[in-house]
């Protein structure tokens, strides 16, 4: 593993944990990110701010420098498309009410997988996934552990393949804004907004770049450029969007649960020269040093 512009820092910028998605507490992450030698994370749960401060306090005990993180979804084009905020203000009221609006999407869409397995006759299955997922909105991983537990599944991937995936019955879509509409909640918060993993939607070169484009005229300022699941190609061309949009280059595991190698916080691939890194206009923290 390196780590682009200086050696002594190790800086992950997109992570999970139990506060949405991810298998670990906020305290546990900051641990584990901690023995991993980052120095320098945001904690970038699905539409939720809610593990923030437990991670802060955390983040002290292990002297790792805490950017305020979140990841939101929207729509590009019918598509849900995830963006992160990074380095926002998580007590700007506009963007609390804008948070609280996806919370009330992601409930709804909860409760519409729960109402399309209920053939599956497992007792309690929204109410266990609620409480899988600590008694806040679930996502598919929770009632695909649900489902394990129950017997229905011998493990979470046959309960993807068979059931939660793409196309099948419990793959509801959410209601989600607009991507210039989230862009610009990010952006009235003080905060700059990244394009999440833009690998990962599967679209062909030219509809990624119209993608790009679109995002840095709603107000996108960065590409998150090094990400999990990466080849030397990918990194090539998402340079070359970036240079392309005058976007600045973030990076970022998308860390999610142990025993992944392959996604493991700060376990990320070089970030190509001649980049500007999101992180130079981060704000002061006060009490924290700034990534050099």
């Amino acid at each position: 593993m390196t780590i682009p512009q200086h050696p002594a820092l190790c800086i992950d910028l997109h992570c999970h944990s139990t506060a949405s998605d991810g298998a670990l507490t906020p305290t546990e992450l900051l641990q584990r990110a901690a023995d991993k030698n980052v120095t320098h994370l945001a904690l970038t749960d699905h539409d939720t701010v809610n593990g923030l401060a437990e991670a802060q306090a955390a983040a002290a005990e292990h002297n790792i420098v805490l950017i305020p993180g979140i990841e939101l979804s929207c729509l590009w084009r019918s598509r849900t498309i995830h963006i992160v905020g990074l380095d926002f203000d998580p007590d700007n009221r506009e963007f609390r009410a804008a948070l609280a609006q996806q919370h009330r999407n992601r409930w709804a869409r909860a409760a519409m997988i729960d109402e399309r397995l209920k053939k599956l006759a497992v007792p309690d299955l929204l109410e266990r996934a609620t409480a899988n997922a600590g008694g806040d909105v679930p996502g598919r991983p929770h009632f695909a552990r649900v489902m394990v537990e129950s017997g229905v599944v011998r493990n979470t991937a046959q309960a993807f393949k068979r059931y939660l995936g793409a196309g099948k019955p419990g793959d509801v879509k959410a209601y989600w804004p607009e991507l210039p509409e989230v862009v610009q909640w990010i952006n009235q918060a003080g905060g700059i907004a990244v394009l999440a993993h833009p690998r990962k939607y599967r679209l062909t070169a030219t509809k990624l770049r119209e993608l790009t484009a679109d995002f840095r005229r709603a107000g996108g300022r960065a590409l998150e450029v090094s990400t999990s699941g990466q080849s030397s190609g990918d990194l090539g061309f998402l340079k070359e969007l970036c240079v392309r949009e005058k976007l600045l280059a973030s990076q970022g595991s998308d860390f999610h649960f142990p025993g992944a190698p392959w996604c493991e916080l700060g376990h990320i691939m070089k970030m190509p020269d001649g980049l500007e890194p999101v992180w130079h206009h981060f704000r002061q923290v006060p009490g924290n040093h700034a990534p050099a």
